[in-house]
């Protein structure tokens, strides 16, 4: 998150950790297009069509250097910016850019948006006609970006630019069980057309309703009240009802097309979720299957899915705490859960929940464990979730050309250094995170004061905040300067 909204140099007084201090964006982003290239190095020519498989042409992901083992953690309790990344690996002109949104629930300010932060990246290019602004809806906020950006692309308002979503959040509790499900990260994504993923169109399944699981009302604490036992009911209550409406609205397409059959997990070749922890992603998989199977026929059920037969005449609005049923899912899903979910899971096992960021970790962690051609044309499901609560179950279509150079096989080998950048981090223990916890709760709602840490700690090319003037002008109140230099201090955890 540190790389999402420290860039603003020149407002909030940043300093840069390079190792050369002279690749600058301007000088960057003219050289070595090839290099990393996805997309066209030039804006899109508007036309009068609509433009065709709008989607994820590049990705990026930051996490922070330090994190502390979760089963340590367990036992003891008993943003370099994002996108300047990602604009550096694709090589594009900071002009290219007609719409910039974040998704977050970790505020900088109470009026003013962290996109606005971002716009410092644009400075030197001149470009300020980029629409788009923060949306927030704890864990939602990102795929409601996303959506956004899409919608923007295929209306009258496209003025044939890229578009750029960013998301990102602090994941954070108090002492207790859940503080070890915490962690931290941003995602960026450019969208635009020819994408090597692309949103399926009219299939999006959304259920929201008016519920407290998860919320922040106390604006002297950044620490949520969670009821964990609603919580987990509301998400797979979501799931069901985002699933079904998904279902219903591909299989009228299939069925306009003269392919009258039902939809179930066979025709998803992946399956993405948001990841609170890494078990409730198995157990949600495994609800997927129920769902199918409560709709199939007699037959069907005996024949596919054998094991769950003593379960068929139950509701779904009735199985929530059923330890039975969830035993019996798990165990027959669990191929399934192998080959479809199991590699998205790999950032969230090593650096916990990201919140808003989480869901699209998981589609970084499935581009870095898997071959262009292995994805090539698939189906991938996601299942996006936000407490209070807004959920969206969608799919992304992969393109068929996993040729070496093609846009697909640019955008998979752009994420195969996850592994190795997290395995580079540096492991601290419980205690010395427990400290810089109470440092944290200490300081926040602090201002014109000095944030403590070490620099020599940063990823090279990490940007961070330093005293001055213009920050507290800046930033009333929750201290911006905490907030962005916590960022890096706050650390990952293992699922």
């Amino acid at each position: 998150m540190q790389r999402l909204l420290t860039p603003a140099k020149r407002i909030l007084q940043l300093t840069r950790v390079m190792q050369d201090a002279s690749l600058m964006p301007a000088r960057l982003l003219p050289a070595a297009h090839q290099r990393f290239s996805t997309v066209s190095a030039v804006p899109l020519a508007r036309t009068d069509t609509w433009p065709k498989d709008v989607g994820v042409l590049a990705l990026e992901v930051y996490f922070p250097a330090q994190y502390v083992d979760q089963t340590d953690l367990e036992k003891y309790n008993n943003v370099e910016a994002v996108v300047q990344r990602l604009m550096e690996r694709t090589q594009l002109p900071w002009d290219s850019v007609g719409r910039l949104e974040v998704g977050t629930e970790t505020i900088i300010d109470k009026s003013k948006a962290v996109k606005t932060v971002l716009m410092e990246l644009f400075q030197d290019s001149g470009n300020t006609d980029i629409e788009g602004i923060d949306t927030t809806n704890a864990c939602y906020g990102g795929t409601a970006s996303l959506f956004n950006a899409a919608n923007w692309m295929e209306s009258s308002s496209w003025d044939g630019r890229y578009a750029m979503v960013v998301c990102g959040d602090i994941a954070v509790y108090p002492n207790g069980n859940a503080r070890p499900t915490g962690g931290a990260g941003a995602v960026a994504m450019l969208i635009g057309p020819k994408a090597p993923l692309a949103l399926e169109q009219g299939l999006r399944g959304t259920h929201m309703e008016n519920v407290y699981d998860f919320y922040k009302p106390n604006l002297a604490s950044e620490y949520p009240v969670v009821d964990g036992k609603l919580s987990i009911q509301c998400y797979l209550r979501a799931l069901d009802r985002c699933y079904t409406s998904y279902r219903q609205k591909i299989q009228n397409q299939w069925k306009q097309a003269g392919n009258d059959r039902p939809f179930t997990l066979d025709d998803l070749q992946y399956m993405i979720f948001h990841t609170p922890f890494c078990k409730m992603v198995q157990k949600s998989l495994a609800r997927l299957m129920f769902n199918d199977f409560l709709s199939a026929s007699r037959d069907t059920q005996s024949n596919l899915y054998k094991g769950l037969e003593a379960f068929r005449g139950l509701k779904l609005e009735d199985t929530y705490n059923n330890k039975d049923l969830d035993k019996a899912l798990l165990k027959a899903s669990q191929d399934t859960f192998d080959k479809k979910t199991k590699a998205s899971l790999y950032l969230s096992t090593h650096n916990g929940n990201m919140y808003t960021s989480s869901l699209y970790g998981c589609l970084a962690s499935l581009l870095s464990h898997h071959s262009a051609q292995e994805l090539a044309g698939s189906r991938i499901g996601a299942f996006s979730y936000g407490s209070g609560l807004a959920a969206s179950f969608f799919s992304f279509r992969v393109s068929q050309d996993a040729s070496p150079g093609s846009p697909l096989d640019k955008l998979v080998s752009s994420t195969s250094d996850l592994p190795k950048r997290l395995a580079s981090r540096k492991c601290v223990s419980p205690e010395e995170f427990t400290e810089i916890m109470n440092q944290r709760e200490q300081f926040y709602h602090k201002v014109n004061f000095s944030p403590p840490g070490d620099t020599s700690s940063l990823f090279p090319g990490t940007w961070y905040l330093t005293v001055g003037q213009p920050i507290a002008k800046l930033r009333p109140a929750s201290g911006l300067e905490m907030f962005c230099r916590s960022v890096e201090r706050l650390l990952g955890n293992a699922c």
